[in-house]
């Protein structure tokens, strides 16, 4: 039986028998990837170039898009690779890298949600506190606070699951290398569920700051309810709802994949899984938090116009 001292690469899971559905897998995550580059480049552009948008909510949504490209990054360049090139396999530390580069990422995307929701409830129901709550140094603080914590997360987690020996082959039944994948082709229980109890962990502290995110959404829902005036209204629910719904989705979806009892396997459900939590929020995040910020628009607006200019 292999351990983990003979196993020198993983196979990946492959999407379809066929090469036609093969390349059309790979053309359906180079359209996403592609989406997710953009929206999240056009964010990053428009608040490092104008000077406007050199505020605390601004700071965290460019926290926010650089992680959403390096989290997507992470994933679908090596899968779309593997589709293409018609290929499973994927290197030991390739795996490791994906391991370590995920969990940091999206750990600390939902740390900076968390801090984003905070920022709203300060600036809509203690507005004159917010100078002092949420200064610039308090704004280094918290996101230094929330990269520091996802990458902590990210050598516990992947320190533990690759000191699991390994008896059960090297087939992950994933398109990139996930903790759980991994955790089954694990051969020792007591190491298995040491892993177990670390994501259960982490499942704890994405539950508290999910609630808070909530508590944070009902406060501000309340006193939004007693603003005058109906476009007011109107803006904050359409802009915190889309906000609360995909963090919902995001949790949800990453509960499930993590936690799920072994008995409803299912290698299909598993895929659409990952791919709600994993690839779907960096390409549709840049559309929720800006369709409906108009700065935000009137700064790309003069991005392209300089943009056409030098051409």
């Amino acid at each position: 039986m292999p351990n983990i001292s003979s196993v020198s690469e993983f196979l990946l899971l492959a999407f379809a028998d066929t090469r036609e559905l093969q390349l059309l897998h790979f053309a359906l995550f180079l359209a996403i990837y592609l989406a997710a580059l953009l929206g999240n480049g056009l964010i990053l552009s428009a608040v490092a170039c104008h000077h406007r948008l050199h505020t605390p909510m601004y700071f965290f949504l460019l926290n926010l898009a650089l992680l959403d490209l390096g989290c997507i990054s992470t994933t679908l360049p090596k899968a779309m690779a593997n589709a293409l090139w018609d290929t499973r396999a994927i290197s030991y530390q390739g795996c490791a890298a994906q391991v370590f580069l995920f969990v940091f990422l999206i750990g600390s995307e939902f740390y900076i949600l968390t801090i984003m929701a905070y920022d709203r409830y300060v600036a809509i129901c203690k507005p004159l506190h917010y100078g002092r709550l949420v200064g610039s140094r308090a704004c280094a603080q918290m996101a230094a606070a929330a990269w520091g914590s996802g990458f902590l997360h990210a050598v516990l987690h992947t320190a533990t699951t690759f000191s699991l020996p390994l008896c059960q082959g090297n087939a992950v039944d994933q398109f990139f290398c996930e903790v759980p994948q991994i955790l089954q082709l694990s051969c020792s229980d007591s190491d298995y569920f040491r892993e177990v109890g670390l994501i259960a962990f982490s499942f704890c502290l994405g539950v508290g700051c999910f609630i808070f995110i909530v508590v944070s959404y009902i406060q501000i829902f309340r006193t939004v309810l007693m603003m005058p005036s109906e476009q007011g209204k109107h803006k904050a629910f359409s802009t915190c709802l889309p906000h609360l719904a995909v963090v919902s989705l995001s949790i949800s979806t990453a509960t499930f994949a993590h936690l799920k009892p072994p008995s409803i396997y299912s290698a299909h459900v598993d895929v659409v899984v990952t791919v709600l939590y994993s690839v779907i929020p960096p390409a549709v995040n840049p559309l929720i938090y800006s369709m409906r910020n108009q700065e935000l628009k009137d700064a790309l607006k003069k991005l392209f116009q300089l943009s056409s200019r030098s051409i």
